[in-house]
């Protein structure tokens, strides 16, 4: 049976994350069958430079030689055992190292369990019931995160996005507008002393990339603080991206629990969840608030993800990468000034919208060009670039990419906004 029709016999979609199939780009799915540094290389053998790194997670590319020595020493060892070992400690102290915040930590598979045990978590610590999200926030596919909610406090329409979701679960979910700070303060006078947390990304990357004003993170710290709300951040995308101390670092806010994933796991699959200890003490089998998991602190996985974070804690690492943006954005964004576009970038992470002009909450998304964005997607893919595959996803420049490769892709992107905007 040839691989495509066994993956759409046999996986439903033909994919195992919807994104993946490629259907609102109307093209067949790119099947990978390796990847090397900055590239990739599909079944057929046709390489591309690519800027999607596994949604983020390999800020030094595809399969770093040291990475890789890492995981197979622990490999040889014993894939996994269900019991602790001594590394899931090593990984722990030195993300604690790297982010004070994280005094303790859990932890576990994947973005989304680390969030869902966050909620729980902060419910659990507080005894209150209602988590409060931003509109465009993604925090994993957990029953009570997926809401599509009105804009504004007044208008709280809370319907689950996802059908098998009773209302009854998502029914202490609450949303508002992302930067909104009116909203946010009307929304603590109707409930007051009843919200458990806030949740958010401190720069959003699934509604493509919009990131927080600073005088909004102020005031939501604040506001947090004074009605012992707990703020939990979504660093599953963030950690470790702009600088050693995460997006908490480049804002200057210290959250109550942090949630991470992606670059933590040096591309294998670990996320985690953090914070203070009086709060992480809640967690069984200190506490009352249940999380447990098979493969949570998998050997093999926590030594990928120690050997990752080690790497990127070198001298003049994100200064580097911030070079490696400049060089291949800047000149992008003077081109498409006065144009239909905009590009939405902080440090090595990145957004080229399509319609509006500037893109700073959920609301702006609806006036994206998505027939735009296929044209420009087929035209990357042509060329041998691999973008993340979506309209409102970010992108992402990791070490392996070298300046050939960023001139050439720079080159291709100001041909097209010239020639096509």
């Amino acid at each position: 049976m040839k691989t495509r029709e066994c993956l759409t016999t046999y996986l439903a979609g033909g994919v195992n994350s919807p994104v993946r199939s490629f259907k609102h780009l109307n093209r067949e799915p790119l099947i990978v069958d390796r990847g090397s540094g900055a590239y990739i290389t599909d079944i057929e053998g046709q390489s591309y430079i690519d800027y999607c790194g596994s949604w983020g997670s390999l800020i030094h590319g595809h399969a770093h030689e040291t990475i890789l020595e890492q995981a197979t020493f622990f490999l040889k060892k014993g894939s996994s055992f269900g019991i602790t070992t001594a590394i899931e400690g090593e990984l722990a102290r030195f993300v604690n190292y790297l982010m004070p915040s994280m005094e303790q930590m859990r932890f576990v598979c994947s973005g989304t369990e680390a969030t869902m045990t966050a909620a729980r978590l902060a419910r659990g610590f507080t005894g209150r019931s209602y988590i409060v999200k931003f509109i465009g926030h993604y925090h994993g596919h957990a029953d009570f995160f997926l809401v599509q909610a009105g804009s504004g406090v007044l208008h709280l329409n809370q319907t689950a996005s996802s059908s098998g979701i009773p209302d009854s679960i998502v029914k202490h979910t609450l949303c508002l507008p992302f930067n909104d700070e009116k909203a946010l303060q009307e929304l603590f006078k109707t409930y007051k002393d009843q919200i458990a947390a806030v949740i958010l990304e401190p720069v959003a990357g699934n509604m493509g990339v919009v990131p927080a004003s600073r005088s909004f993170m102020n005031l939501l710290r604040k506001i947090t603080e004074e009605e012992k709300t707990l703020l939990i951040f979504d660093e599953v995308m963030t950690g470790f991206r702009f600088s050693k101390g995460s997006a908490q670092s480049y804002y200057g806010i210290t959250p109550d629990i942090t949630t991470l994933g992606k670059i933590v796991g040096g591309g294998f699959p670990v996320a985690c969840l953090g914070g203070r200890k009086e709060i992480m003490r809640h967690l069984a089998p200190e506490g009352t608030v249940y999380q447990a998991g098979t493969l949570a602190g998998n050997p093999v996985a926590m030594a990928a993800g120690l050997a990752s974070l080690k790497l990127l804690d070198k001298e003049n690492f994100y200064e580097e990468l911030q070079e490696k943006a400049d060089f291949l954005l800047q000149p992008v964004e003077e081109a498409i000034k006065g144009k239909k576009a905009c590009l939405n970038r902080v440090g090595s992470m990145f957004t080229l919208f399509f319609g509006p002009e500037k893109v700073t909450e959920a609301a702006d998304i609806k006036h994206l060009d998505n027939e735009r964005f296929k044209n420009f997607y087929h035209a990357m893919l042509s060329e041998g670039l691999y973008f993340s595959p979506a309209h409102n996803e970010a992108s992402f420049i990791s070490q392996a990419h070298s300046f050939d490769d960023l001139l050439k892709t720079r080159e291709v992107l100001l041909n097209y906004v010239c020639k096509y905007l």
